[in-house]
């Protein structure tokens, strides 16, 4: 499976502008550390790439 996004990728989820880094990668779904320092799973269609 290619996945869109990699370990260490800033990411915005997409629902409430939360910004957060990638930790794991498995099969579309994402661990995130988010900026509050709450974790989660979340699903590909939910993430944006950071524009630098």
């Amino acid at each position: 499976m290619i996945l869109m996004f990699e370990v260490g990728d800033r990411v915005v989820f997409k629902l409430d502008g939360t910004r957060g880094i990638i930790m794991e990668a498995e099969q579309g779904f994402y661990h995130i550390i988010w900026e509050d320092h709450f974790s989660s799973w979340e699903k590909e269609e939910t993430l944006e790439k950071v524009k630098d």
